[in-house]
């Protein structure tokens, strides 16, 4: 039985999901994405190569924005859970309170210190390796080495300031002018370099250090002090959120609007502010428009009509489908498979990297996904 050959007309209407008044319609895909019955739809890298796109929208060393066009639902959100869960990262993990005679309880300072973003020498937050904690399988670990664990200090005591007396007498009450060390912060965190450590992350500019420096940890006062000892390793945001490399990672569809009859004059300015500014414009109807019989635009040379400038800007809020001016005049809906992607680093990867490194670890589960398969086929 020959293949079914759907039309061009037919194959942009599957991508496109309804978005009514109240409904949501054409969202079920088919139980192998992609695939129709009576259709050949036999995997072709080239036709792949062909159709699948990357555009960026906006690239920031923190924040990312781009669009992955042509795969399917289920490999998008593949990338968005590797991004927030798997991609390793540094982190404080251990804190050894040695004194701590601030306001600050010692396990409210120890989580607040681990989740602070750390960064340091690319190179060499590659060469580090996770560390495996000893478990009642595993009793022993991986053992503490300068190859999967960093160490950090945090000693600093609140005292007067040198001028304090002069200062009191003005009648100065700005605690961080008064005392030295009033305001603890992420900068005052202090990198021990260790073994072969100093292959990577020597010097100021590739020393582990905060993302942020300006990151408040405690308050104190003339008398009080805080000595602790960190150590710092590897780990995935599926274990805990401070090893996730994003604030955040999410995609959208595309948006979808297609007139399908003419909005002129007041009601196209009406239709225009129905949507956030830039995604429709106003054009006059020019003399061949309104020459051409069934156009809808005879008769109205000159007037205003609405047309589709930028969707990527529009929310899909349908709030022009409230208006019955509009009714059967407009369609929306979201393109299936166009993605855009909204991606922020928290500092230890640059936010373009980001995407790459989720690339590269689906590449690793699908290929022990094959060695298992082969495995079980011997």
């Amino acid at each position: 039985m020959p293949s079914i050959r759907p039309s061009q007309e037919e194959r942009d209407a599957r991508k496109i999901v309804g978005v009514n008044a109240e409904t949501v319609t054409n969202v079920t895909s088919t139980d192998f994405p992609g695939h129709y019955p009576g259709e050949d739809h036999e995997w072709d890298l080239e036709e792949f190569r062909n159709t699948f796109r990357v555009k960026f929208h906006k690239l920031q060393p923190l924040d990312a924005s781009f669009s992955l066009i042509g795969i399917d639902a289920s490999i998008a959100n593949a990338f968005r859970r590797i991004l927030l869960a798997e991609i390793p990262t540094l982190a404080i993990e251990y804190v050894f309170v040695h004194n701590n005679t601030s306001n600050v309880q010692d396990e409210v300072l120890a989580q607040r210190l681990g989740l602070v973003p750390l960064t340091g020498n690319p190179a060499g937050l590659r060469w580090l390796r996770q560390y495996r904690k000893p478990t009642d399988e595993d009793p022993e670990g991986s053992g503490v080495a300068d190859n999967n664990t960093i160490v950090m200090k945090l000693d600093v005591e609140c005292t007067k300031a040198d001028n304090y007396d002069e200062l009191n007498k003005k009648g100065e009450d700005d605690p961080r002018l008064l005392y030295k060390h009033a305001h603890v912060y992420a900068k005052d965190l202090e990198f021990v370099l260790s073994g072969r450590q100093n292959t990577y992350f020597e010097g100021e500019a590739n020393a582990v250090r905060s993302v942020h420096p300006d990151i408040l940890l405690a308050k104190m006062r003339p008398g009080q002090c805080i000595n602790m000892e960190m150590h710092c390793v590897k780990g995935i945001g599926a274990d805990h959120a401070k090893f996730s490399p994003v604030a955040t990672a999410s995609y959208r569809l595309l948006p979808s609007i297609t007139i399908t009859q003419p909005i002129l004059g007041s009601d196209a300015r009406k239709f225009a502010r129905c949507f956030p500014r830039g995604v429709i414009g106003l054009e006059e109807v020019s003399p061949e428009e309104a020459a051409r019989k069934g156009s809808g635009y005879e008769g109205h040379e000159g007037e205003k009509k609405a047309v589709v400038r930028n969707t990527f800007k529009d929310t899909v809020s349908r709030e022009c489908l409230r208006h019955p001016e509009f009714e059967g005049k407009v369609k929306l809906g979201r393109v299936r498979d166009h993605f855009i992607f909204m991606v922020e680093s928290t500092g230890q990867y640059p936010s373009d990297e980001l995407f790459l490194e989720s690339v590269r670890i689906l590449k690793e589960k699908c290929a022990a996904m094959k060695r298992g398969l082969g495995n079980i086929l011997r």
